[in-house]
């Protein structure tokens, strides 16, 4: 008797301890989603660094459009004074085509190297910023999860707007940063018919 009452009582007290430990440790989870490539785009401070280095890369733009208009102008030259040339003189002009085409090609896939380097380098000093707003936005709002759906293969079947914290965290980096929005361009008038 005494055994089953020592039983009964250590059986008692551990479901006892069980039911207390699963109501106690754990916190109720808030999970959030973001879509965090837009969110770093869509922030002042990268919106202004974008058009800046658009305006950067536009002296090298205009001279690979200058050399291919040049390159166009030399086919249309040959084309119409082929006949007139002799082999040498058509041989030699076209040489002198497919060198600049080459050239072209080579300032045109270096000014695009450059370019995209630059805007990941960009990305990236935005986002790491970004992502410190987030994770204090998080932590202040007793968020436990945040979920990306920037990609678009995401696991996330269903999310609520309520769950998206996109504009928020938008907003809040644009006043950290202190970053004034881009000027707005004004819209053109309509054109007379």
């Amino acid at each position: 008797m005494k055994r089953s009452l020592a039983l009964a009582v250590i059986l008692a007290s551990g479901f006892a301890l069980s039911a207390s430990a699963q109501t106690s440790s754990v916190p109720p989870s808030k999970i959030a989603i973001v879509a965090f490539q837009v969110a770093v785009a869509q922030t002042n401070e990268a919106q202004r660094a974008f058009a800046d280095l658009q305006k950067k890369f536009e002296p090298k733009r205009a001279q690979i459009k200058a050399q291919s208009d040049e390159i166009d102008g030399l086919k249309k030259q040959l084309q119409v004074q082929g006949d007139a040339l002799s082999d040498a003189e058509r041989a030699s002009r076209a040489r002198t085509i497919d060198d600049k085409e080459k050239l072209l090609k080579r300032s045109a896939d270096d000014a695009q190297a450059d370019f995209q380097q630059e805007m990941q380098d960009l990305y990236s000093g935005v986002a790491s910023k970004v992502y410190d707003v987030l994770a204090s936005y998080a932590k202040q709002q007793g968020i436990t999860l945040v979920l990306d759906v920037s990609q678009q293969q995401t696991p996330v079947l269903y999310a609520g707007d309520a769950t998206n914290i996109t504009k928020q965290i938008i907003d809040a980096y644009n006043v950290k940063s202190g970053v004034p929005a881009p000027p707005v361009a004004a819209p053109r008038p309509a054109a007379a018919h």
